[in-house]
C-alpha cells in the first residue's frame, strides 16, 4: 500500500467473496462484453446518476429482468471488479460540506484503482447547471494510487477551474478516506445506458471502518435526463431512488463533530460503524 493511502488501515470485514456475489446476482445469465464495448456504448462523460439501495434478492431479480437487453462486463472470465477509491478533500472538508449542503458547484476528486487489473485513474466529478454529473479522468500508473503528483494536481486544477470552482486550490487537497467495493457493470450496448451494482462496500478513514450491510447492494443507473429501463424496472420491484454518496456517508460516520445531515437515516439503516477508542476517543456503532 502506498504511503498516501495511510488514511486506511482497517481490513474489509468478512463477507461473501466476489465469486459467490457473481453467482448470487446471476451474472452468468448475461452475455459478456469487453471493456472496449462497454466504454464505446456507454461511457457517458455527461450523465445523470440515480441510486438505489436494495436487498441482494431484488438486485438478482433486476439482473434477470435486464438479461434480454444488457451485457455484463467480462474481463478474462471475471464478472466483478475490485474497486478502491481514495478521495481528496481540503483540511476543512470543503467537498464533503458542498455535497451534503446540495450546493450547485459541488465536486469530488479521487484516485481510483481497479485492483485486479492494476489500472489507475485520477477522476474529477462536478455538476453542471442542470444537475447532471460531469466526469473527467486522467490515466496514471498504479503505484500513483492514493496520491496526487504534479501532473495529477495540474489536471485537477484545470478540471475544477473549467467547472467554475476557483476557491479550492488543488495543492490543498489531501487523502480524506477510501471506499472499497466489488462492482458488476451492465450495459445496454444499443441504448447507451449502464447499470452498476456495488456490494461488499466499506469506507475507511484512519483506523475507523463503516460497512454496508452485506445483504444489500447499491445500484446506480447511469444515463440521460430521462429514466432508463432499469429505473422503471426498479420502480416495479418496489424500490425508489435515494440521495446517497459513498464518500459523504463514510465521513459522516467516521469523522466526529460533523453536522447532522440527510445521510444519517440511511447510515443507521444500512451501515455498521466501528472506530477504535484510541482513534477518536470513543467507539460508535450505527
Amino acid at each position: 500500500m502506498t504511503p498516501a493511502t495511510s488514511v486506511l488501515h482497517a481490513p474489509t470485514p468478512t463477507a461473501p467473496g466476489p465469486q459467490s456475489l457473481a453467482e448470487t446476482l446471476g451474472l452468468s445469465r448475461l452475455p459478456g462484453a469487453t471493456l472496449a464495448e462497454v466504454d464505446a456504448a456507454a461511457a457517458l462523460q455527461h450523465r445523470v446518476d440515480r441510486k438505489y439501495l436494495v436487498p441482494l434478492a431484488v438486485a438478482a431479480r433486476l439482473v434477470t429482468a435486464l438479461a434480454a437487453t444488457h451485457r455484463v462486463l467480462d474481463i478474462a472470465g471475471r464478472r466483478t471488479t475490485d474497486y478502491r477509491s481514495t478521495y481528496f478533500d481540503t483540511p476543512e472538508l470543503a467537498a464533503w460540506h458542498a455535497h451534503v449542503q446540495g450546493r450547485r458547484r459541488r465536486w469530488k476528486v479521487r484516485t481510483r484503482l481497479y485492483a485486479e487489473d492494476g489500472l489507475c485513474r485520477v477522476e474529477v466529478k462536478t455538476k453542471d447547471g442542470r444537475g447532471a454529473t460531469v466526469k473527467h479522468a486522467l490515466g496514471t500508473e498504479a503505484d500513483a494510487y492514493g496520491r496526487l503528483d504534479s501532473a495529477a494536481t495540474h489536471f485537477v486544477a484545470a478540471m475544477l477551474g473549467r467547472a467554475g470552482i476557483t476557491s479550492v486550490p488543488a495543492t490543498d487537497l489531501t487523502p480524506a478516506g477510501e471506499i472499497r467495493y466489488h462492482r458488476a457493470a451492465l450495459a445496454d450496448l444499443e441504448g447507451g445506458t449502464r447499470v452498476t451494482l456495488d456490494a461488499l462496500l466499506t469506507c475507511h478513514r484512519d483506523e475507523g471502518t463503516t460497512a454496508l450491510d452485506p445483504g444489500h447492494v447499491l445500484v446506480e443507473t447511469k444515463g440521460g435526463l430521462r429514466p432508463a429501463p432499469a429505473d422503471r424496472l426498479l420502480l416495479d420491484l418496489g424500490t425508489r431512488p435515494v440521495s446517497v454518496s459513498k464518500y459523504a456517508i463514510g465521513l459522516s460516520l467516521l469523522v466526529p463533530g460533523l453536522p447532522g445531515n440527510d445521510f444519517r437515516r440511511i447510515a443507521r439503516t444500512y451501515f455498521t460503524t466501528s472506530t477504535p477508542s484510541h482513534a477518536f476517543g470513543r467507539t460508535t456503532a450505527a
